[in-house]
């Protein structure tokens, strides 16, 4: 029989009210923890998340709570679900209730402001007692939440990790893959947010198939080739992390960075459309990030560039397709296996 572990899920969100949910179905202890105390008192009471996935009825035994403190205490797993802004404030509040050598995984896909720092180096310098891995991959939690069939992936060198992971989320509509390519996953899960924003307005402007290959193929190259300069194996966006999470945003309305793209193709104001969404795109704050990385580290990323520029200067997307033609004739892939 599978060990039953005791398993806080931090941010109350729809994929971390998603894996928690696949977790108490796997019949172990889940506390969902969120600041809202009337969500928490309707997930309680009615077993329901109305806000972030009102059609998808939650196990009777998860359980949520307002109070860190108590639904951490005791735990061996703990999820950390909430947004790149504030992983290092809970994560450095975490480290007063926490087990030593407790497992903890980053399912964020954000970079944080000070330093361009991965979830998982936060939660290194914050936790740095803990077993730390990060989940990431095409995982649309509305989808998930219908028990569509999908996959992640679970990145750490800690191998038993990574199996003890696997066994908590695996399902029948759900499965986890291992990779001990913890920068590769994470970076996937980060920088593909920016593409897809790229993604939604080409779809809101009526762009051609052709067209939107060519961008999401330009994209993977991109981020591979950044990546590989902050450590990362090339190799790794070949999986679920890389191009298969590329894939699920790119063409996907349910993804939050395809939507403001949608609504930038259309001509609304940034700040209008993040009010509008009510929840985080982490795509809006890593561009930046990004943009600035690549240029201290003298990475050619042409489509990073552009979309600043559409963001924030009165370039248009044909205007950044029009650069790519006329840019500098390169490789078509740059990462071969010998």
């Amino acid at each position: 029989m599978t060990q039953r572990h005791q398993i806080a899920v931090l941010g109350g969100g729809s994929f971390g009210t998603v894996i928690a949910n696949i977790m108490a179905e796997n019949n172990h202890d889940v506390c969902l923890w969120l600041r809202n105390s009337e969500r928490a008192d309707e997930i309680n009471r009615d077993h329901i998340n109305s806000a972030y996935l009102p059609d998808y009825p939650l196990n009777t035994n998860l359980k949520a709570s307002t109070d860190l403190a108590e639904s951490i205490t005791g735990c061996d797993i703990v999820f950390m679900a909430v947004p790149s802004s504030s992983s290092r404030d809970v994560a450095a509040e975490v480290a007063h209730h926490i087990n030593d050598n407790a497992i903890v995984v980053s399912t964020t896909k954000g970079i944080e402001h000070d330093g361009f720092k991965l979830m998982s180096e936060v939660l290194a310098e914050e936790l740095p007692k803990a077993r730390i891995g990060v989940l990431s991959g095409p995982n649309l939690a509305k989808e998930i939440a219908a028990q569509q069939i999908a996959a992640t992936v679970i990145a750490s060198k800690d191998e038993e990790l990574n199996e003890i992971i696997q066994a908590l989320l695996h399902c029948g509509n759900f499965r986890v893959y291992a990779s001990s390519d913890v920068f590769g996953v994470e970076l996937g899960g980060a920088l593909k947010n920016v593409y897809a924003i790229m993604a939604g307005m080409a779809a809101a402007l009526g762009i051609g198939q052709n067209t939107i290959s060519m961008l999401m193929t330009r994209s993977l190259a991109e981020m591979s080739r950044f990546a590989v300069q902050k450590g990362a194996d090339p190799m790794t966006f070949l999986g679920l992390s890389g191009v298969g999470d590329l894939i699920a945003t790119c063409s996907s309305p349910l993804s939050r960075n395809y939507r403001v793209g949608y609504e930038l193709g259309h001509g609304k104001n940034l700040d209008e459309i993040v009010a509008e969404l009510g929840q985080v795109a982490e795509g809006v704050n890593t561009l930046k990030l990004l943009k600035q990385q690549a240029e201290e580290l003298g990475v050619y990323m042409p489509l990073v560039n552009g979309l600043y520029d559409i963001i924030y200067t009165p370039k248009s997307i044909n205007d950044v397709v029009g650069t790519l033609m006329f840019a500098e004739q390169s490789r078509d892939v740059e990462f071969t296996v010998k």
